[in-house]
């Protein structure tokens, strides 16, 4: 049997102090779990996840190293 929404198409109109209390409080929750793999975790993070739909921006990449081959005068075969 498929799972329905309870209410579909619901919008919740919150002030900024409703909104930030209630994703301290989801950030707790989740943070203190026991079980942070479980099904009630993990619908948590993806309402928390509506909430702050920012895109993520990965951080930059350090810049690419230039590699050389080691100089001829610097290193040589060993002889046995």
């Amino acid at each position: 049997m498929a799972k329905r929404p309870i209410c579909p198409g619901m919008t919740v109109d919150l002030i900024e102090e409703e909104t930030a209390a209630l994703l301290r409080e989801l950030g707790d929750i989740i943070a203190n779990h026991r079980y942070f793999l479980s099904p009630r975790i993990s619908a948590l993070k993806a309402i928390r996840a509506k909430f702050c739909s920012q895109p993520a921006h990965p951080a930059p990449l350090p810049p690419l190293r230039n590699y050389e081959p080691p100089s001829k005068g610097k290193w040589r075969p060993r002889r046995g």
